[in-house]
């Protein structure tokens, strides 16, 4: 299968905050890349996209699945299965449905949803649109996810798509990664500065 043959040592992007490039590295780097690459050359890029993104959102909206994917409790044939239901189910493009047959087999079932957020880097990237992964306390209304875009774009000098995600566990504010960088406002952060100092004085 020529996407096995394609993963190479990671891709390079322009981190547009920092001025400097992140590298989209590890496992999940080189497969997204791999189907990048194999996207482009097919011109299916506009089909793959909203099936990264499906398979994204199917993962944060089911612990179970997620999880079951995940632990080595679970054989890799039922996973394999499973993954082949899901992509059948949801209709996706083959190339995707065998990239993510591919990582299964290889052992990489649990690192599906790395993977679709490193492939959504990379296109947005391509499409000259910068890309954020917000992880907030609480789900953000449609009206703070449109504050927020116009605040990055400030911020950037450019599109931005977002991505978001709650984490209860943060306390309060919000956590912006862009590229390789991470910008953290949660009050969790805050207080675990304190005892530090604390513990220092």
């Amino acid at each position: 299968m020529r996407l096995a043959s394609t993963f190479g040592k990671g891709r390079r992007q322009n981190d547009p905050m920092s001025g400097d490039t992140a590298t989209i590295t590890g496992a999940a780097g080189r497969y997204a890349s791999a189907l990048f690459e194999l996207a482009a050359d097919a011109k299916t890029a506009d089909k793959i996209e909203p099936d990264m993104a499906a398979l994204a959102t199917g993962l944060a909206d089911s612990d179970e699945l997620a999880t079951a994917l995940k632990s080595p409790l679970v054989e890799g044939d039922a996973k394999t299965g499973v993954i082949a239901a899901l992509a059948d189910k949801a209709g996706f493009d083959p190339l995707t449905k065998n990239t993510l047959m591919v990582a299964a087999e290889n052992g990489r079932a649990g690192e599906l949803g790395a993977i679709a957020a490193a492939y959504a880097v990379l296109a947005a990237e391509a499409r000259g649109v910068a890309s954020a992964n917000v992880t907030t306390a609480a789900k953000l209304t449609a009206k703070e996810i449109d504050a927020l875009k116009a605040s990055l774009k400030r911020a950037l000098g450019r599109e931005v798509d977002v991505r978001t995600q709650e984490d209860p566990d943060i306390l309060g504010g919000l956590i912006v990664q862009v590229g390789s960088r991470m910008y953290d406002s949660s009050l969790r952060t805050q207080l675990e500065g304190l005892r530090t100092a604390m513990k220092e004085a």
